[in-house]
């Protein structure tokens, strides 16, 4: 295992230890509406795997009561683990994930999901070590690839982080998910220039997905370009959704500058996509 990359200093210092509590965060962030409120990352879940839009409350009732029926329930563990951590319950879905995987564990499915579960919980070691296991270098995962590059850049382990991003981006070139990853990776190791460049690439390719419009956002923000970030944030948008984003924005980069004692940290945001 390598050792850790130095820590950044000053400024950046700071910014890096904001992004780095959030860059992965996984979950449902049930409205775009209200805004942004962090910079974002992405495990990536596979696109069967991601239900439509629910009530995750009532999902907890429902898939607790299949999982007690079944222990072997895959799809139900899973669900309610989702839904858990949707309403941040982010220990207990450890819990549920962990027992789910005690009862088969060859599953792959499962194995990832409690990758998933750790890393949201915070556990990244642990996590990184799951996510592993959830698949094979004969049949490798491109989104579990990303999810292992996302948390070694909890661990600060950055050149390490975007060699796993590197095997992502070629099974799935210029997957808009990876890239936006990979812009976060060169922002924690004070590449601005860099994370710029790559997050333009995967807005191109999603010019849709808020979370890479306000990784895009933030790290134009951070390279004195105030303006211009608030066009990025605004674009295409009503009004009104426009104006809360380009707050949500301003609150974002405001609290950076406040940060000079280390004692003001950005909070942790959900991603739009679990």
């Amino acid at each position: 295992m390598s050792e850790k990359l130095t820590r950044p200093s000053g400024r950046m210092h700071r910014l890096a230890g904001s992004v780095s509590a959030a860059i992965l965060l996984i979950g449902l962030s049930a409205c775009q509406t209200s805004g942004p409120s962090d910079i974002t990352g992405s495990l990536g879940e596979t696109a069967e795997a991601t239900p439509a839009p629910t009530d995750p409350r009532r999902d907890i009732a429902t898939y607790h009561e299949r999982v007690r029926a079944n222990p072997k329930d895959t799809d139900a563990a899973l669900k309610y683990a989702r839904a858990l951590r949707a309403t941040g319950q982010r220990a207990q879905a450890v819990a549920v994930m962990e027992q789910a995987v005690l009862a088969q564990p060859s599953n792959k499915a499962l194995l990832a999901g409690y990758g998933r579960a750790l890393a949201d919980n915070g556990n990244f070691q642990q996590a990184f070590d799951v996510l592993g296991r959830a698949h094979t270098p004969e049949d490798p995962d491109w989104r579990i690839l990303s999810a292992q590059g996302a948390v070694l850049d909890q661990l600060e382990r950055h050149d390490e982080a975007r060699q796993y991003y590197a095997s992502a981006l070629k099974i799935v070139p210029d997957d808009p998910s990876v890239l936006s990853n990979l812009g976060l990776s060169y922002l924690l190791s004070k590449d601005l220039p860099k994370a710029e460049e790559t997050l333009r690439r995967a807005r191109g390719r999603a010019p849709d997905d808020m979370r890479v419009r306000t990784n895009l956002a933030v790290v134009v923000g951070l390279e004195g370009r105030q303006a211009e970030a608030e066009t990025i944030m605004k674009a295409d948008l009503p009004p009104e959704q426009g104006s809360a984003n380009v707050a949500a924005l301003k609150r974002l980069l405001a609290r950076r500058d406040a940060s000079r004692t280390d004692t003001d940290k950005i909070p942790v945001a959900a991603s739009r996509r679990d």
